[in-house]
């Protein structure tokens, strides 16, 4: 058996369905009931629980004997969330109940991590003086990778964190505005014919903010080989390592559509200092741990996603 938590979410069904497409369907999906269920109309698998009953499975020690592999992307992603004991809960202390687990059957674990992680910083190799987040989501994430960190010297199976730089793709539609830029992008150029995006803000010109967008079965990738290889623990980046702007994005989703135009908008004063004008993964680690699969083109993979959403 498989264990996926967030496997109703956007990178977990993704994963799931990856999976079904290797022949596995032996897999436990832990997630809450939510408009994120849709995404798994199409997937087989072969148990469901909810947190709670997943957690209290932990504690009573009732899972199966035989576990492949736990790949832990369940988390509470609202970047805008400032309830402190929720964010905790889900991010930090239910994780650190899988890693005990994990450890103590020494199943590989996969987890997600998240680029939010290094905030303000200039500088995004994953090592302590780079990790400056800027909202209460970012620094829930370091607090797990940081405890991950102060027990990896007992670790005996893999341990893998994984900080997601800009993730896009199919199955992200319930997001809502927690979605990608890109999808908002495709979404706003669908229904209205116009892409708006922020006027220049941190010393970028209009719409050249830059981030690293990163495709989601590029990121599905990572997390199989990670898990299926050779111990290994540590905090990697996944990302292209290639920054590209927002006027990027909505240019190629416009070419994508045919038609479409871009509209600057007041950069907002609630996101003053807790923006990331500036994001691109550095990748050494996660190549010095022997992942060297090649990343989509921003290109290519706006034009899987689009053929992937105008399907959904």
């Amino acid at each position: 058996m498989i264990i996926l938590t967030g496997g109703a979410g956007f990178v977990g069904s993704n994963l799931l369905a990856a999976l079904n497409d290797k022949g596995v369907t032996d897999v436990l999906v832990v997630d809450r009931r939510g408009d994120n269920f849709r995404n798994l109309r199409d997937l087989k698998f072969s148990d469901f629980m909810q947190p709670a009953e997943f957690s209290r499975a932990l504690e009573h020690k009732i899972l199966p004997d035989r576990i492949e592999a736990i790949f832990h992307q369940g988390a509470c992603a609202d970047t805008t969330c400032t309830d402190g004991r929720y964010m905790i809960e889900n991010n930090f202390t239910f994780s650190k109940a899988i890693l005990q687990f994990a450890l103590a059957r020494k199943v590989p674990l996969v987890y997600a991590s998240s680029a939010a992680v290094y905030g303000s910083s200039s500088a995004f190799a994953p090592s302590r003086e780079n990790e400056r987040p800027l909202n209460l989501y970012g620094l829930s994430k370091l607090a797990f990778d940081n405890h991950v960190r102060s027990v990896a010297a007992g670790f005996g199976s893999t341990v893998a964190g994984l900080r997601y730089f800009n993730v896009y793709g199919q199955r992200e539609s319930h997001k809502g505005k927690m979605a990608s830029m890109v999808y908002q992008l495709y979404r706003q150029l669908k229904t209205s014919g116009r892409a708006r995006l922020f006027e220049g803000t941190g010393g970028y010109a209009d719409g050249e903010q830059r981030r690293d967008f990163v495709f989601v079965n590029d990121i599905v990738r990572v997390n199989l080989v990670l898990a299926e290889g050779p111990a290994r623990s540590g905090v990697y980046n996944v990302g292209t390592g290639q920054a590209r702007t927002f006027n990027d994005v909505a240019k190629i989703i416009i070419a994508r559509l045919g038609s479409g135009a871009i509209e600057y908008v007041p950069f907002p004063s609630s996101l003053a200092g807790k923006y990331q004008s500036f994001t691109q993964a550095e990748l050494s680690s996660l190549r010095s741990a022997g992942c060297a699969e090649s990343f989509s083109s921003l290109e290519d993979g706006i034009a899987q996603s689009i053929d992937a959403w105008n399907r959904e």
